[in-house]
Parts: C-alpha cells; sequence; structure tokens
C-alpha cells in the first residue's frame, strides 16, 4: 500500500459527522498519516520547514477539507502558502509533490444543482477551490480524483458510508 499523507483541515469539525466518519477510515488503516491541521495548529503558526520535510516521507497525499466560505478553510490556505515552496521548482531541487497521486475530497452543505454556472452560486466547487488545483500542478503534482460531497450535513449515516467505500474503492485503484 502507499504511505498515504491526509492533510485534513475543518475548523468546525465538532459539527460534522460526516467529515468524523469519513477521517475514522484513515485512522483504522495503517498505511494512513491524517494530520489535522486545526488540532496541530490552533494558534496558525505552522513550522513550515518541518512540513516540507515530512512531504518528502509520502507516496500519495489526500487533502479532506468543507467548503468555508466559497473556497478552503483559512488554515489550508496559510498552510499551503507557507509550507509549498517555489524552490522546488529550481532545477536540481526536490519537489516533493512532482508526479505523487493527490486526492481531494471536499464536502459542502450546499445542493449539487447550486454549484454550477446557472445554479445558485455560479460557479463549480472546482472553481471555487481552483488556487489548491492550480498549486498542485505547477508543482506536476498527479490530481487523480477531486470527490465532492454535497449536502454532507443532511445525509444519512448509511450515505456517509457510501460515501466512504466509494471514496475507499478510488484510493484502492
Amino acid at each position: 500500500m502507499k504511505k498515504t499523507l491526509v492533510v485534513f483541515a475543518h475548523p468546525y469539525l465538532e459539527h460534522s459527522n460526516s467529515n468524523v466518519e469519513l477521517i475514522n477510515f484513515y485512522v483504522r488503516h495503517q498505511h494512513f498519516t491524517l494530520r489535522d491541521l486545526y488540532e496541530e495548529y490552533p494558534d496558525f503558526h505552522i513550522a513550515a520547514f518541518r512540513e516540507r520535510k515530512r512531504l518528502k516521507n509520502y507516496d500519495r497525499f489526500i487533502f479532506q477539507f468543507p467548503l468555508i466560505w466559497f473556497g478552503m478553510p483559512p488554515l489550508l490556505r496559510l498552510w499551503i502558502d507557507e509550507v509549498f515552496d517555489r524552490d522546488w521548482l529550481k532545477e536540481g531541487e526536490t519537489n516533493p509533490l512532482e508526479g505523487k497521486e493527490i486526492y481531494i475530497l471536499i464536502t459542502t452543505g450546499g445542493k449539487e444543482r447550486s454549484f454550477s454556472k446557472n445554479g445558485t452560486y455560479q460557479y463549480t466547487v472546482e472553481e471555487l477551490v481552483s488556487g489548491l488545483i492550480v498549486s498542485l500542478k505547477v508543482f506536476k503534482a498527479d490530481i487523480k480524483h477531486i470527490k465532492i460531497v454535497y449536502e454532507a450535513n443532511k445525509l444519512s449515516k448509511k450515505d456517509i458510508i457510501l460515501h466512504k467505500k466509494e471514496f475507499a474503492e478510488l484510493l484502492n485503484q
């Protein structure tokens, strides 16, 4: 199995049944390392050097977060700003993201139809988190899949389990 780092950011985890259930999946599997940014950096002071060093130890990355005010949670945005390093693109430098598999899992309370050109918000979820997607592409990461869980706050336990199973199957391909 691929050694996987899960970069998880949810500022209101106590209010999210779907995210709690989804992260429990990682905890049960030895090849996943779950990093809860809000747990680890409650003061928003990120140890960027340590984080960069840590990235080199993984074959695959999962970014999991809720859509917060039509974007990424602020601590995840800050983590990317401070950890991702333009020096990785220089010749002779090690780029810990190059060629690595990336999965992005986003939860939102909104309906799928709301996130379309003709919907309430007139933007797709992918467009709203394009900063992450572009950053990963600049660093030559291999984005395998973006999974969006709509109406996450209304899902039944059975629906959450189905999403978890679907995501697990994606990771095992």
